[in-house]
């Protein structure tokens, strides 16, 4: 298990909490992963341990609090699959670990995170994602199980722009 050093992440804090350890996943994580988000209702029939999904973790001790993935298509991030335990959900680990993703995609050289949600919009319209049309994507990530299949053609789609990390 590799810990994410985002700029200031060892001094993230949460309603008078220490934040739980944030990590990047490693294979033998996909079994909780995966567990998180089936129960939080969200597609995981395309993710397996050799797939191009890299995850960020918060664990509080060895549980699973939180998830959130990203796929690269060249230039731009897919931010996919961010799920929060129910019993810590509005305690801000959904900002942190998207916030994680977003330094992380920006560090590797992404401009941009591209996502699709049919629950979360206002969420991701106050972190200053915006909506946009499906075909304004990269074409390879219009290729996507995300975009073909897992998620409906009523999914909004949205992009933020990334500052260079």
């Amino acid at each position: 298990m590799k810990r994410f050093h985002g700029e200031g992440s060892s001094l993230l804090r949460v309603r008078d909490r220490a934040m739980p350890d944030l990590q990047r996943a490693g294979a033998d994580d996909l079994p909780a992963i995966l567990e998180l988000l089936e129960a939080s209702g969200l597609p995981t029939t395309d993710l397996h341990p050799e797939g191009a999904t890299q995850f960020l973790l918060l664990r509080d001790g060895r549980r699973l609090d939180g998830v959130v993935g990203l796929e690269r298509y060249g230039a731009v991030g897919l931010l996919r699959s961010l799920a929060v335990r129910p019993e810590r959900r509005r305690a801000g680990l959904g900002i942190a670990l998207t916030e994680a993703l977003e330094k992380l995609a920006a560090a590797s050289g992404l401009t941009s995170v591209v996502l699709l949600t049919q629950t979360a919009q206002a969420f991701f319209a106050e972190r200053g994602y915006r909506v946009i049309a499906r075909d304004t994507v990269p074409p390879a990530m219009q290729s996507s199980s995300q975009f073909t299949s897992l998620c409906p053609a009523s999914a909004i789609c949205m992009r933020k722009e990334l500052t260079p990390g």
